[in-house]
């Protein structure tokens, strides 16, 4: 296939003497020949399979040390660098991970030996199949609020009292379970079904992040600006406290879910407020007295701690002795964690029934746990000068949901608080994830049973503090306005919806709202007129710089977007706007003018008074040429196409030229697949602003442009 060869001159005007009639330009023409693009397809597609389908040991050995990172860094791990950095981080984050662990299992209406069973999987799951040295992949406080909204649903579905008296019978460790976790036995009770309800959509999520990186559509996530999920942890953030306050007050309320879920909350909560539990709301003041000063002091030194203070856990130990001796469930009704059982559970697969109920619910978890996890894992591997693969990252995430959801586990991600922590305590590897689950094995199987008399407030409180930095958000509004106001809106808009109607919901409406700011940027963008910078060839926005020249009869104008279906109307409003001429009217008067002259001449009247309207609608427009900047049009559709060549139709009759200036080889192509330029128009198109201007002035005072 013969290639096109695309021809574009560079004209340089050559003047004689003043008062010389031989007056000349000199045209010197530069020829750009497109590169050669053989397409044969069956020949790509050949290639294309057997490479695919090859297999040879060197492919095999890659593809494994591909799917499994660990066998890449394990037998290159260096004991006497790396370990203590690990072990160090791997025990402060596995101290602070256990009171996490059971207080975001009341978060997602599950009891707290499955959020520690989580948290011990995952670690192990993702030092296995991850890429990334630092992130710590556990229960975040977002993903389960989402599950619980789905797990109360379904339970309530089922019939069950949401939120039992007393703690549900689990099965033991020997492996006679209660129940079969369908809800077809009577035995099992609603946290035994709210569990097989988590570890479904679990299973589910993860099957949707392994398709996900199979067919490597990791692109997906970059359309979760910063700004939506920002704005999205703040507005779920919201949530998640408005759904422990009753635990701080020790109010028996129902937990409300669906759209506007906050809003029935926050009534439920005044409606029942004479019902407060004293001790609860005492236990839960003095638990925040501690937990913020203490934390704030943890970051505001944090360069002079070797590691943080762990006073989640202390606060936890004294809160249950406290609750424990003071007997605070018997004297005063206090709500406390109950029986958390030692050991490991028999392995339970999801339940497949329950897929088509929550197979839609598992979408936006699965999305927003795979967003966070490889949108951390890309920040801190930039940061330390290594690389990720977005994909086995979609992989790893995806795993840590399927392998844990068969022995009692929900759903997980990366977290950013425990990042940080890990990776300031001196993390070099993912060891440091093995040693945490070491930590929590340690809590499973000797110390989960100390924790019976851990009241619910307490487990709140913590809950509350550790989503201060989401909340902080707030208070970064005028600095995040200042930068930009779109994703500031952006931000505003995911936030109030996440919060007011639903998480499901708010995520959607953010992606929505963010794409539709990307298109009314590119429908209404900015098109100045430019001038001349003195002694340079450089022309800038009239409206942006002071003391810029125009060139006398030469209107420069630049459309900064790309120019297709959308915004084409704009494209040519805004050029005559800019312009002050609209070659439509201006021909429109011609045309009434040329009729009043000729009714005029009919009813006999004199030349005199006949030419005053001939002359009004004649009047010159001002400038010979226009040349449109298109160095910011990255695209032209058909309608495009069919915009520029109606602006230069239009303004070729009321004698006025068009020029295009700096356009890219794409909008090149599209401008020459297009028959934009007819036989002997190829002069319209110029490497350079200056270029054409210089043409447009040489050329004007002796017809080098065809009219």
């Amino acid at each position: 296939m013969a290639a096109m060869t695309e021809t574009n001159h560079i004209h340089e005007v050559m003047e004689g003497p003043e008062g010389d009639d031989a007056k000349c330009s000199f045209h010197h023409t530069m020829f750009l020949e497109p590169q050669e693009k053989k397409r044969n397809m069956r020949a790509l597609l050949i290639k294309r399979a057997k490479e695919t389908c090859s297999c040879t040991p060197a492919k095999i050995k890659d593809c494994v040390l591909g799917f499994f990172p660990i066998l890449q860094w394990l037998p290159k791990y260096n004991l006497r660098e790396y370990l203590l950095g690990d072990v160090m981080s791997g025990v402060i984050v596995g101290v602070l991970l256990v009171p996490q662990s059971i207080a975001y299992s009341l978060l997602a209406g599950l009891e707290p030996i499955y959020g520690l069973y989580t948290s011990f999987f995952s670690c192990i799951i993702y030092c296995i199949f991850g890429t990334s040295r630092h992130i710590s992949v556990s229960i975040f406080g977002v993903v389960c609020l989402m599950l619980g909204q789905v797990v109360d649903r379904e339970v309530e579905r089922a019939g069950y009292q949401l939120e039992p008296a007393v703690p549900s019978a689990l099965p033991g460790p020997g492996g006679h379970s209660n129940g079969t976790g369908n809800g077809t036995e009577p035995l099992c009770d609603s946290g035994c079904y709210a569990m097989a309800v988590a570890a479904t959509v679990t299973f589910i999520s993860g099957v949707y992040q392994v398709a996900m990186g199979f067919f490597q559509v990791g692109f997906v996530s970059v359309y979760l600006s910063d700004s939506l999920l920002s704005g999205f942890v703040t507005g779920a953030s919201i949530t998640v406290l408005t759904s422990q306050v009753k635990y701080l007050l020790g109010l028996d309320i129902p937990r409300s879910g669906g759209v506007g879920s906050l809003i029935t909350t926050w009534m439920n909560i005044f409606r029942n407020i004479h019902s407060t539990n004293i001790c609860d709301l005492i236990t839960s003041f003095l638990c925040f007295l501690v937990l913020i000063p203490a934390k704030e002091l943890n970051e505001r030194f944090k360069s002079k701690l070797k590691a943080p203070v762990p006073v989640e856990l202390f606060v936890v130990v004294a809160a249950t002795l406290a609750s424990h001796f003071g007997k605070l469930r018997e004297t005063y009704g206090s709500s406390i964690s109950g029986h958390i059982p030692t050991g490991f559970l028999p392995p339970r697969p999801p339940v497949w029934t329950l897929i088509p109920s929550v197979a839609l619910d598992a979408i936006p978890i699965a999305i927003i746990g795979f967003a966070i996890t490889v949108s951390l894992s890309e920040m801190f591997a930039k940061k330390h000068g290594y690389s990720v693969r977005a994909n086995q990252e979609m992989y790893a995430i995806g795993f840590c949901n399927i392998i844990p959801s068969f022995f009692h586990c929900f759903t997980t991600s990366a977290a950013l608080a425990k990042t940080l922590v890990k990776e300031s305590t001196g993390c070099r590897t993912q060891m440091s994830g093995m040693v945490t689950s070491l930590v929590i094995l340690l809590v499973l199987l000797v110390i989960a049973p100390l924790f019976y008399s851990l009241q619910k407030c307490v487990l709140a409180v913590i809950t509350i503090v550790n989503l201060r930095g989401a909340l902080r958000k707030f208070r970064d509004l005028p600095k995040m306005w200042h930068l930009s106001r779109v994703d500031t809106v952006i931000w505003a808009v995911t936030m109030a919806a996440t919060a007011l109607i639903s998480t499901e919901i708010g995520l959607l409406v953010g992606v929505c709202f963010s794409m539709l700011c990307v298109i009314f940027r590119t429908q209404r963008p900015e098109a100045p007129l430019l001038g001349w910078v003195a002694e340079s060839e450089t022309y800038e926005s009239l409206s942006a710089y002071k003391n810029l020249q125009t060139k006398p009869g030469v209107v420069v104008f630049r459309f900064q977007a790309p120019i297709y279906y959308i915004n084409k109307e704009c494209f040519k409003s805004t050029l005559y706007k800019q312009t002050g001429v609209n070659p439509a009217w201006v021909k429109a008067a011609k045309k009434k003018a040329e009729k009043r002259k000729l009714k005029q001449k009919e009813e006999g009247s004199g030349d005199k008074q006949s030419s005053i309207p001939v002359d009004l609608g004649s009047e010159p427009v001002g400038f010979h040429t226009i040349v449109i900047d298109c160095c910011a049009v990255q695209f032209l559709d058909t309608a495009g196409i069919r915009t520029l060549k109606e602006v230069c139709r239009d303004y070729r009759d009321i004698d006025v030229h068009v020029l295009l200036a700096q356009c890219s080889p794409s909008v090149r192509s599209s401008l020459l697949r297009g028959e934009f330029f007819q036989e002997g128009e190829d002069q319209l198109l110029f490497h350079s602003v200056h270029q054409a201007v210089d043409f447009a002035l040489g050329t004007q005072g002796h017809g080098a442009l065809k009219k």
